[in-house]
């Protein structure tokens, strides 16, 4: 009888010991690199909430408002000051921004810069958040079927994550007739509305891609920019020339493959700051203040926020060997610094009517294509579509905005860039200010007055 009783005893301990040894294992599985990815990159990821008038009312053209939209999106930590990078579509047009963190913290935030074009946007957090930096991988070396993580505020559900794999590479979407993609990349990690701006990791939690657009009526087929692509366009968007009005002088390039990732110069403009620092072309830059440089947006917010008089650290490796330099930074021409700064086109040629249009009335204009002509009806031969409207400019001071189409100006149409050229340039443009426009909107022919300088 005795015996009988323990070998029961024995047998239930055995397996209670079992339980305990298998949900022990468990546990460890459970910490899984997708998940310790995610613990890493999490406090770097913010969500965006958006508002904006549906119609904005307008002295010039007596529209009236309909009201608040609410919209989302996600950002990603650039810097611990508060910048943040996001899609410029998630906040384009809004009223206001509103942040919030993992820890539940809730902040407002304002548009510093943003590039229509390439739709990226840098926005600043206000007050005093406690971030951390988003860790930055590389697009260079991606795999096809790479396990890749989407975190995002998917539906207006914050921080909300999904995995999936790397679709294919090198992908161009056209979304619409105005924004187009190059060298997505394509995942079958479930991408939402609301997750744009956010992060696509890799299982280092590392950000290697920002999440962009989703195919309509598809399942899974979502695309993201490359993160080496957008580091490029994000230093110019925080180059302190732009957003400070400083120079320093220095022309470089990203480097980066798999583990290698630097800064490398490649020119230093005569009697700049950085020449009298001692740069060389062909250094690669290491360290800046406290920041070390892996590309041009860490040497980029590593210089912002720093005054003429301040002597900063710098040290670059030169033919193997590590040297150490000082740079201050000086001002350049005294321009008005405007909120939320459009980042300027590259590569153009300042005498053509599109820039002359920008300089002068503050529009970026595009010929109405061909295939469009449908838009401006019978009773005009066609237009030039506006782009772009800058802040405080004539345009912006007289209402016009995005998507509306330019089909004259005085007595004159304007269906080309000459026609824009030919008004501006005008002998006698004095005796026609302020410029009388005409501009279609929803089929509707609205006018009104440019107030620019005379010649």
């Amino acid at each position: 009888m005795n015996k009988t009783i323990l070998a029961i005893g024995l047998v239930t301990l055995s397996l209670f010991q079992g339980i305990v040894l298998t949900n022990s294992y468990a546990s460890s599985l459970r910490d899984t690199p997708l998940v310790k990815a995610v613990q890493r990159a999490k406090r770097a990821v913010v969500n965006i909430h958006t508002a904006k008038t549906a119609d904005s009312s307008n002295s010039v053209f007596g529209a009236t408002k309909r009201g608040k939209i609410n919209g989302m999106g996600t950002g990603i930590v650039i810097d611990e000051r508060g910048y943040v990078v996001t899609n410029n579509h998630v906040i384009a047009g809004v009223d206001s921004l509103e942040i919030s963190l993992i820890d539940g913290g809730r902040y407002p935030a304002h548009v510093i810069a943003f590039d229509r074009k390439h739709d990226l946007a840098i926005i600043k957090i206000d007050g005093n958040a406690d971030l951390e930096v988003m860790p930055i991988g590389t697009s260079s070396d991606l795999m096809l079927g790479e396990t890749v993580i989407a975190v995002g505020n998917a539906f207006g559900y914050v921080h909300t994550v999904t995995s999936g794999i790397v679709s294919s590479l090198s992908r161009d979407v056209e979304v619409n007739e105005e924004q187009q993609y190059k060298n997505l990349i394509q995942t079958d990690a479930s991408i939402n509305p609301g997750n744009s701006g956010g992060p696509l990791l890799n299982l280092d939690g590392e950000v290697i891609g920002i999440n962009v657009a989703i195919r309509a009526g598809a399942q899974r087929i979502g695309f993201a920019i490359p993160i080496d692509d957008a580091r490029i366009l994000i230093s110019r968007l925080i180059s302190i020339e732009i957003l400070e009005h400083h120079y320093h002088g220095l022309r470089t390039h990203d480097k980066k493959k798999a583990e290698l990732r630097e800064l490398i110069v490649d020119h230093v403009a005569k009697g700049s700051p950085a020449e009298r620092a001692g740069f060389e072309k062909g250094d690669i830059i290491v360290r800046v203040g406290k920041n070390n440089i892996l590309d041009g947006v860490d040497l980029e917010r590593s210089l912002l926020g720093r005054g003429q008089t301040d002597e900063i650290s710098c040290v670059v490796k030169r033919d193997g060997s590590e040297e150490e330099l000082s740079i201050s930074l000086v001002k350049t021409a005294d321009v008005k610094n405007v909120s939320g700064v459009e980042l300027p086109p590259q590569n153009e040629p300042d005498s053509s009517g599109e820039n002359t249009a920008w300089n002068v009335l503050g529009m970026r204009l595009k010929k109405l294509p061909k295939s469009q002509k449908s838009r401006v009806g019978s009773r005009y031969r066609g237009g030039m579509v506006v782009q772009a409207v800058r802040p405080s400019s004539p345009a912006s001071a007289s209402g016009i905005k995005r998507g509306d189409i330019l089909v004259g100006l005085h007595v004159w149409e304007t269906v080309n860039e000459e026609n824009i050229t030919y008004v501006l340039d005008h002998p006698q443009r004095s005796t026609f200010s302020p410029v009388k426009f005409f501009i279609l909107r929803r089929s509707e022919t609205l006018y009104g007055h440019l107030k620019i300088k005379t010649p």
